[in-house]
């Protein structure tokens, strides 16, 4: 059986992995990733397109210059996406976080093993929580950059306006605001971080706790060594 210390920082790390994992799941299924203003020209007026959108879905509305307001509607982003370079960055932006989710998972797991027992291989111990944390904070991390680029560089956004548009028209601009889907992700890594700082602080006492049962004999008299 683990030491109550082992056993109460691993199921604090084990917390800090779960509630990981239920943000990445908050984060995948909520379509409050941007919002977005796309502004089009056409003769005779000009047209802002509003967008609400996540990985999956999202909604729109169309204003027309002279105060004009089209119901809103919804749509589903893989279905609205034409364009080979948007649907291919939104397509890794979701298979990136769901890699994260199962890093996530696996992480939870080894905390949870090592809160309850004491396992023999060294892998499922304090380096595979090392692991599993760092590859779901890397996963994190491409995510967050993944997403903008298919924002600002890809012109997901001017995409997707186009689609709800009733009618061809010239894009003029777009102004965009990231939501708290998107944001909540800088919660991940930091629950991230705090589960391997957790963890470090564990395997750090006990190095330290086994060099000092070790000195004793380092530091005992020869004559008493060779008896």
């Amino acid at each position: 059986m683990p030491s109550r210390k082992k056993t109460s920082m691993f199921a604090s790390a084990f917390c800090t992995c779960v509630s990981s994992f239920v943000v990445i799941c908050v984060a995948l299924a909520t379509p409050q990733w941007v919002s977005s203003e796309v502004r089009f020209s056409r003769t005779g007026s000009n047209v802002t397109v509003s967008l609400k959108y996540g990985l999956f879905s999202g909604t729109c509305e169309q204003f027309v210059e002279a105060g004009l307001q089209v119901s809103k509607t919804t749509f589903q982003v893989a279905d609205a996406l034409s364009s080979a370079s948007t649907r291919g960055l939104n397509v890794a932006t979701i298979v990136v976080l769901v890699l994260a989710l199962l890093s996530s998972l696996l992480s939870s797991g080894f905390t949870c093993t090592n809160a309850v027992s004491n396992p023999y291989q060294t892998f499922l111990g304090p380096v595979g929580v090392y692991t599993w944390n760092s590859a779901c904070g890397v996963l994190i991390l491409v995510a967050m950059i993944l997403f903008p680029v298919n924002v600002e560089g890809s012109r997901l956004s001017e995409e997707l306006a186009r689609g709800c548009s009733t009618s061809p028209q010239t894009h003029i601009g777009s102004k965009h605001s990231y939501g708290y889907s998107y944001w909540i992700m800088l919660l991940i890594l930091f629950l991230n971080a705090a589960s391997l700082t957790i963890i470090y602080f564990y395997d750090h006492a006990r190095y330290s706790k086994k060099k000092e049962q070790e000195r004793p004999i380092e530091n005992a008299p020869k004559d008493v060594i060779l008896f």
